[in-house]
């Protein structure tokens, strides 16, 4: 028999609301426990033989997946594998870049990524230097395999808010990835050239633009994005402002999506970095 949180609260627990667990309140514990996996056996007024008993009970509706939250890193990663299944390794550095290897007998696609590079097997992607990819970045990979695209870039920059369909995202790209580098870099542009440059990013200011830096980032050999940041100017009454361009065969190759996330990690990458320098 399935236990709810209710059940849990209702006819497990001691409801004292002690605290002794860590929680506020005997339902708030039931809530982790049955949505978040916490351990049962966190609530040190209950015996080993109700823990054991109800330990069965709720593994098996966690195999089931009955209440508990998605892992909806876990979900994506999945439909991403299953969208670029059919893609042959053997076809991908005509498509996306890269040098195609043998490992152990199997191919293997060696993509640049920034400065690093990531492996591409059939089964995982992993990156060459041992360190760790998310979940999110294996993703954003797997979509840049399946979307198709082949074109080399063209050199024509766009805003993100000038592609199809990205009216739902243009906040998102506002609030997560240029409010964060406006915060991080206003009046400090010098740590944002250092920052970039450790990325492999190309010193692109002056160049067909007016803001006090420019970057272009290579995250894959056929995805390039340039930033572009103003530095505030309190005389004229001007804030600092930032603003990602990416080339317009960007969508040949990642879904609106995976260009959000990409645009996410770019900033992610370049705060972690100053904040690693400074």
């Amino acid at each position: 028999m399935a236990l709810s949180v209710v059940d849990l609260y209702r006819d497990v627990l001691p409801r004292t609301n002690c605290g002794d667990c860590g929680f506020p309140s005997c339902l708030a514990f039931a809530g982790m426990v049955v949505a978040e996996k916490h351990p049962l056996d966190g609530c040190p007024h209950l015996a080993p033989e109700v823990v054991e008993r109800c330990n069965q009970e709720l593994g098996g509706q966690y195999a089931a997946g009955k209440w508990t939250k998605r892992d909806l890193a876990e979900d994506a990663l999945t439909w991403a594998r299953e969208r670029s299944a059919s893609m042959r390794l053997a076809d991908l550095p005509e498509r996306i870049g890269g040098k195609l290897t043998d490992e152990g007998g199997e191919p293997a696609l060696h993509l640049p990524y920034y400065t690093a590079s990531v492996i591409i097997r059939g089964d995982d992607i992993v990156r060459a230097d041992g360190a760790a990819l998310t979940r999110w970045e294996k993703v954003f990979i797997y979509n840049h395999m399946a979307q198709g695209g082949r074109r080399m870039p063209t050199g024509k920059w766009k805003g993100f808010e000038e592609f199809p369909n990205t009216v739902s995202k243009v906040k998102t790209m506002a609030a997560h990835v240029e409010a964060p580098l406006v915060a991080r870099f206003c009046g400090r542009i010098d740590e944002l050239r250092s920052a970039a440059a450790g990325m492999g990013g190309e010193d692109a200011t002056g160049k067909a633009n007016s803001a006090d830096v420019a970057v272009r980032f290579h995250p894959f050999p056929r995805v390039p994005v340039m930033l572009l940041f103003w530095d505030e100017d309190p005389e004229d009454g001007f804030g600092a402002t930032a603003k990602l361009l990416f080339d317009e065969t960007v969508i040949e190759h990642l879904d609106i999506e995976s260009i959000v996330f990409l645009s996410e990690r770019l900033r992610q990458m370049l705060c972690d970095a100053a904040d690693e320098g400074a």
